[in-house]
């Protein structure tokens, strides 16, 4: 039994090393190795042609129709992305600055754990957010180490949460004494200048005498009277303040004396803030304490962004982003790192273009390489792009030792390794033209920014992609119908062959898809034919066969609009069908003229061979 159990091991442990021995070093970085991570990448980002980025997650969608479907409009698509990056947080969030040289790939991997926690104490990021217990378990069987995430994972704040934070910690942010005058003073602005001018200069004057050889208790009772206080060594003043107004109104008044330093003290409550005035000995003196608050200052950003430094520096760095699925990368990393995410998806492109220029993403390249043979996988897809290059593409990772090989994280390298092959063969695009005034490749010209949502297909934490086998149709959203209230078991083949032989409006070409167990969508290709569907339905006119039962057993058509209400709604069920039950009875809001070009969108592109069959699962 011991010989057995010795061999067991023996045999795990040769295919443990031979797993590992088909990965590549990926740099891990916790909490422990940020500082020392972060100087080694912004060199490398810098220094880069691209920046690949992919991340891990605690969830996409809790059920089939909750992810980007072909039926979503933009507007839609947009809704979707938001509540997932709003609802799920990022785990782990893998950066590889790489360039190519003839054809070579060179890149330098990164695998960043994050975990979000209230490093500072001051009820900042929130705790809560919700998991997808099978894309957890997904990550598990990749060898994710949750321990490793939960208690040395980075933490961070987003950019509008920072600016929150620095006013809630101002106690080390120092004032420009050179801020802009404040306007035209008023009586009342006249008297508090003037008080807090007069108690400032008796403040001084107390602090100064009391450098003389006097009574100790005298001189201790003047500063008490004077309400100095200590910062440090020097001696300080706290002036209440009760708006900005009246900090512009003590800064201006405080440019009178050359030997003062203002910081702005953390909030009290409400509209209370406290302004603290240091008293410095000589300019050389000033001059310590200001390089010592701004060293603090810059510490103290440092620990409240954590993370988002990363996030910063590409931003900073103006180069090309490279992601597989950059729609619901870049919503999650707008939600977590920038500022809550908009309402509409025109200004969250306007907004995200601004941090990020030059977005490449490899689901819009894969579309421009038709035709493609189906893969199953990502690295399937990259095998078949190299067959199509004449030469092979080769990958270099000089920065990491060959001990220091891990799995967590390896799929942004086989994301550069697809994005090389596909940049190799669409730069000889016979339609990429150069700009003369552009620094840009053409290629990066031609592609760059698309990033218009697809359908998800499977889960981001397998390999699964799409290699689109024929073209899209475009058809409006008023040809569209939802089936709810069928039988349990019903596949989309049943139910084409049920409407097939029911009504003369099925004569024509349609289309039958499940989104999920409880509903179905139907594609009528000729237009009008939807609508006179609904009106059947609607009416009670007697229909032939399979149909008139399944109608009598509660069987339901809805059209678009009530599925644009069902996912503008803030409660989302599991089940299609409820939702759209409950957004029937929802009258709709009348349209206004301003009402924007996503809301207005009323095509999509429809690809039958996107959709989920559930026949097939």
């Amino acid at each position: 039994m011991q010989y057995k159990s010795s061999l067991s091991n023996a045999l795990q442990t040769a295919d443990r090393r031979r797993l590992v021995s088909r990965q590549w070093p990926i740099k891990q970085v916790t909490k422990a190795n940020f500082a020392e991570a972060l100087a080694e990448i912004k060199t490398l980002i810098f220094n880069s042609d691209y920046v690949a980025v992919s991340m891990q997650r605690t969830g996409r969608y809790s059920s089939p129709w909750q992810k980007i479907l072909p039926v979503d409009t933009e507007e839609i698509a947009y809704l979707k992305a938001k509540r997932s990056a709003e609802r799920y947080q990022i785990l782990q969030f893998a950066v590889c600055p790489f360039s190519v040289k003839d054809s070579k790939l060179i890149a330098h991997p990164f695998n960043f754990h994050l975990f979000p926690r209230d490093e500072l104490k001051i009820g900042m990021p929130s705790y809560g957010f919700s998991c997808q217990s099978s894309h957890l378990t997904s990550m598990a069987r990749e060898g994710f180490d949750f321990n490793t995430c939960f208690y040395n994972g980075i933490s961070y704040l987003s950019r509008a949460q920072e600016s929150a934070a620095i006013v809630r910690m101002g106690n080390l942010r120092s004032i420009d004494n050179g801020a802009q005058s404040s306007p035209v003073h008023s009586v009342a602005d006249s008297v508090f200048s003037e008080r807090i001018k007069s108690r400032v200069k008796n403040w001084r004057n107390v602090c100064k005498d009391s450098n003389r050889t006097d009574d100790a208790l005298i001189n201790s009772l003047r500063k008490v009277i004077a309400g100095s206080e200590k910062y440090g060594s020097r001696p300080c003043l706290s002036i209440d303040v009760c708006s900005e107004r009246q900090v512009l109104l003590v800064l201006e008044m405080l440019k009178g004396f050359a030997d003062v330093v203002p910081l702005r003290a953390p909030v009290k409550g409400g509209d209370m803030q406290v302004l603290r005035v240091i008293l410095t000995s000589s300019e050389e003196d000033k001059n310590l304490l200001e390089d010592e608050l701004r060293n603090m200052e810059e510490e103290q950003n440092r620990s409240i962004r954590g993370f988002r430094e990363v996030i910063d520096l590409i931003s900073t760095s103006q180069k090309p982003v490279v992601a597989h699925n950059s729609f619901n990368d870049f919503a999650s990393i707008y939600s977590k790192f920038l500022a809550p995410l908009p309402l509409t998806m025109n200004e969250f492109c306007s907004s995200l273009l601004l941090v990020f220029p030059l977005i490449l993403d490899t689901n819009h390249l894969l579309t421009k390489c038709k035709p493609f043979e189906t893969s199953s996988n990502l690295s399937g897809s990259i095998s078949y792009l190299k067959k199509r290059l004449s030469a092979p593409i080769d990958m270099e990772i000089p920065d990491q030792e060959s001990g220091n090989v891990n799995v967590q994280g390896h799929y942004v390298l086989k994301l550069c390794q697809l994005f090389v092959a596909l940049h190799s063969i669409l730069k000889i695009n016979p339609e990429v033209h150069e700009s003369d005034n552009s620094p840009l490749s053409p290629f990066v010209q031609h592609h760059v920014n698309n990033f218009v949502p697809v359908s998800d297909y499977g889960d981001s934490s397998a390999e699964d992609i799409r290699i689109w086998t024929s073209s899209s149709r475009r058809v409006s959203t008023d040809n569209l119908v939802f089936l709810l209230g069928f039988e349990a078991g019903a596949t989309a083949g049943k139910v084409k062959r049920i409407l097939h032989d029911s009504d003369d409006v099925f004569s024509k070409e349609f289309d039958v898809r499940m989104v999920d167990r409880t509903c179905a969508v139907v594609v009528f290709w000729t237009p009008g034919f939807a609508e006179q569907f609904l009106k059947i339905m609607g009416s009670g006119k007697l229909l032939l066969g399979k149909l008139r039962e399944m109608i009598s057993e509660g069987l339901r058509a809805v059209d678009y609009d009530t599925y644009r209400r069902a996912c503008k709604s803030v409660q989302w069920e599991t089940d299609l069908a409820e939702c759209l039950d409950e957004a029937s009875g929802e009258k709709e809001t009348p349209i206004s003229a301003a009402k924007s070009w996503q809301e207005q969108q009323s095509v999509i592109s429809w690809n039958s061979d996107e959709m989920i069959n559930l026949d097939d699962l």
